[in-house]
Formats: C-alpha cells, sequence, structure tokens
C-alpha cells in the first residue's frame, strides 16, 4: 500500500510539474496566439482527465503586449536578469538607510540599466515578431522600474508570468539622493504658537487626504487595466468562438452540399434500378413468348414430319 501511495505521490509531482511547464509555455507566447494555445493545452488536459490541471491552465489570464515582452526579457536575459535584481536590492537598502551617497550611484546605474534592458525587451519581442509601440515600451520601463522599487515586484517578474504591467510605488526615489537634514546649532525649543499649530495640522490633513486621493487613483487605474484586460480576452475569445463557429457553418454547408449529391447519386440509382428491374420483366416476357412460340412451331413441325410419313407410306 506504501508503494502505491508513493507512485500516487510521484505523479501528482510530475503532474504538478507538467502544469507549471505548461504555463511558463503560455506566458512565453505571444499574446495573439495565448489563448488558442491554452484552450489547446487545457482541452488535452481535460482529456487526460486532469480536470483540476484543466481549471488551472484555463484560467490564466492572456498578458498584455507589455507584460509579454517583460516576461520574454526575463526568460531570455537571465544573468541580466540576476544582475537586475541584486541593484533593486541595494537600491532598496540603500532607501531604507538614507545613504545618500550610494543611493545617488545606484539611481544612475538604475537609468541606465532600465533603459537598456527596454530597449533589449523590445529587441527581442521584435525577434519574435511582436512590434512594441512606445506607449508599450514605457509600460516595460514602468515594470523595470516596479521590480527595483517592490520586492514583491521583483518576485513576480522573475518568475516570468506577469499578466499586465507593474507600476512603482510613488514612496520611491526618482533618481535624486534623499536630502541631508539641514544643520542648525541647538537652541531651546519654543512652543509652537495656536495659529502655527493649526496651520500644520492643516498642511498635515491636505497631505493625508491627497495621499489617500492618490492611493484611490492608483487602485482605480488597476482595476480600469483589469477591467480592459478581462475585456481584450473576452473579446478575443468572443473573435476565436465566430471563427471557430464560422468554420463549423462552412463544414456543415459542405457536408450538406455532399448529402445532397449523395441523395441525388442515389435517386439516380433508383431510376436506374427500376430502369433495368421494368427491362429485365420486358425481357423475360419476350423469352417467355419466344419460347411459346419455339414449343409451337416444334409441335407444328413434329405433326407435318408425321403426316409427311403417313404419306409417304401410303403412297408406297
Amino acid at each position: 500500500m506504501q508503494r502505491t501511495g508513493g507512485r500516487r505521490r510521484d505523479t501528482d509531482g510530475r503532474d504538478a510539474e507538467a502544469v507549471e511547464q505548461v504555463l511558463d509555455e503560455l506566458y512565453a507566447t505571444p499574446p495573439s496566439a495565448f489563448v488558442s494555445r491554452r484552450e489547446e493545452r487545457a482541452a488535452a488536459a481535460r482529456t487526460a482527465g486532469r480536470k483540476e490541471d484543466a481549471r488551472r491552465i484555463h484560467a490564466a489570464r492572456r498578458p498584455t503586449l507589455a507584460a509579454w515582452a517583460a516576461n520574454l526579457l526575463a526568460r531570455a536575459r537571465p544573468e541580466e536578469t540576476r544582475r537586475f535584481l541584486e541593484l533593486g536590492q541595494a537600491l532598496r537598502e540603500a532607501h531604507r538607510t538614507l545613504d545618500a551617497a550610494g543611493l545617488k550611484e545606484l539611481s544612475a546605474q538604475r537609468r541606465r540599466i532600465v533603459a537598456a534592458l527596454s530597449r533589449q525587451a523590445a529587441q527581442l519581442a521584435g525577434e519574435a515578431g511582436q512590434r512594441l509601440s512606445q506607449a508599450a515600451q514605457r509600460e516595460v520601463e514602468s515594470t523595470l522600474r516596479a521590480v527595483l522599487a517592490d520586492p514583491d515586484a521583483a518576485g513576480r517578474w522573475a518568475g516570468g508570468r506577469l499578466e499586465v504591467s507593474l507600476t512603482p510605488p510613488s514612496a520611491f526615489p526618482s533618481g535624486t539622493a534623499p536630502p541631508e537634514p539641514a544643520r542648525t546649532e541647538p537652541r531651546t525649543a519654543r512652543p509652537k504658537s495656536p495659529r502655527a499649530a493649526s496651520g500644520t495640522r492643516a498642511r498635515d490633513e491636505l497631505a493625508e487626504r491627497r495621499r489617500k486621493r492618490r492611493e484611490e487613483r492608483e487602485r482605480a487605474e488597476q482595476e480600469a487595466e483589469r477591467a480592459e484586460r478581462h475585456l481584450r480576452d473576452a473579446r478575443a475569445e468572443q473573435a476565436e468562438a465566430r471563427e471557430s463557429f464560422r468554420r463549423a457553418d462552412d463544414e456543415l454547408g459542405r457536408v450538406r452540399e455532399t448529402v445532397a449529391a449523395a441523395e441525388e447519386r442515389l435517386r439516380a440509382a433508383h431510376e436506374d434500378l427500376e430502369r433495368a428491374e421494368r427491362e429485365r420483366r420486358e425481357a423475360e416476357e419476350r423469352d417467355r413468348a419466344a419460347a411459346d412460340a419455339v414449343a409451337g412451331a416444334e409441335r407444328e413441325a413434329r405433326s407435318s414430319a408425321r403426316r409427311v410419313d403417313r404419306l409417304t407410306d401410303r403412297d408406297r
């Protein structure tokens, strides 16, 4: 029993590995062929009796062109990907420690490398037959900046299965070092006046409202992007379904024409059969009539012969 259980676990492990390979293959497929390839792989899993695998495969969402190009870059340039992830880790560490000199140097590297990798992504996409527009290249650059700023984004990009472009957090520095605090001589703190304290609170409340509006806008943009992606997927699936319907309708028309031609040949064959049977009956009737005539002629001939014989004998 233990051996049987071990085999089952091994089989499940192989199936899981196979699903991961299928998903890797899908996200390396150009978006224009993603839906048809996904349906083929899901159908193959269902035919093999792997319903859960088929569900996972069918749940994969088609990536945008920019997200696909970013995935392609991560897969096709593993060494550059590793160094870029290390640069992001160093940048985030410098930002946490407020290392002004280190942050300035790393930020300069960031700008150069993001531009270079974005060009590489566009080149790889072009070699795969997919031209990136300027807007798509900007989305690739946005994804790369997000990878540098956010460890979660870095992990998602390294996995090579992005569905949409990533947006860097607004709090991450744009490339300049944080200002060093001004050095002032220590002095006795004076209590703030009520008006100054009220102004500070107002500024803080305004900044908080702006921050919340910015977060709401970012969430709304992400939701709109997801909705647009789902709409594109739905339209692609609708177009594919319409094309399948058109092909099935054409095939049905061809089959109907074949059936009509076969029915016409069958009708003609029935007519030929009826004509042949009619001609056979007529020939059979003629044969019987001829046989009757021959029999009558034979009887008459025999009777005539006997009469001749009698007359001959009489003359003798």
